[in-house]
């Protein structure tokens, strides 16, 4: 592996998430706010270390590998903490969790088969409204927005939740190629 800025940054990332953890866990007003910005760059440094891989021609095969690594880890680490606060339902997070090894699994049987799948667009959306969720749940227990904060929650997760199936239901119609081998 070549410890190019690319990967530093998806490992840096991956270094964030026990932190992140601990930030939301705190339950105090200075943790939530350290988890928005610390989500927020982590989030955010998700599409720089892309960006840089590619303009700099320095992406690698650790690159590939590590860089959805980091961004399931990001999210089911917030996730897994909001169950811990019944911010969320369990289930519904194994939801979500699901999905993602199932969509990797899938990844790795087409390696193994000589194929990539691709990130759909439908994937990349999935991804935006996952951090949507993470985000919007932060500020509501910064703001305290009432009802209006539950309602918008809902409607967050519920997105969050139907575009994970509906994206993990797309990459394996997409590959079902290779269940008839």
């Amino acid at each position: 592996m070549r410890f190019n800025i690319p990967n530093q940054i998806t490992l840096a990332r991956i270094a964030s998430v026990p932190l992140l953890m601990y930030l939301i866990l705190m339950q105090h007003t200075i943790g939530t706010i350290l988890a928005i910005v610390l989500f927020s760059l982590a989030a955010i440094s998700d599409a720089a270390d892309g960006y840089l891989a590619r303009n700099l021609k320095q992406t690698t095969v650790f690159g590939k590998f590590a860089d959805p690594i980091a961004d399931k880890l990001l999210i089911a680490g917030a996730l897994i903490s909001f169950v811990q606060l019944k911010e969320m339902s369990a289930a519904l997070v194994m939801i979500i969790i699901a999905r993602e090894f199932l969509v990797t699994g899938l990844r790795i049987m087409a390696i193994a088969e000589g194929e990539v799948i691709a990130a759909s667009p439908l994937g990349k959306i999935k991804t935006v409204s996952h951090i949507g969720l993470v985000l919007f749940i932060l500020v509501n227990r910064y703001l305290d927005l009432g009802s209006a904060g539950a309602i918008t929650k809902d409607v967050f997760l519920y997105l969050a939740i139907a575009l994970a199936l509906i994206s993990g239901g797309e990459y394996f119609y997409r590959s079902r190629r290779l269940f008839g081998k």
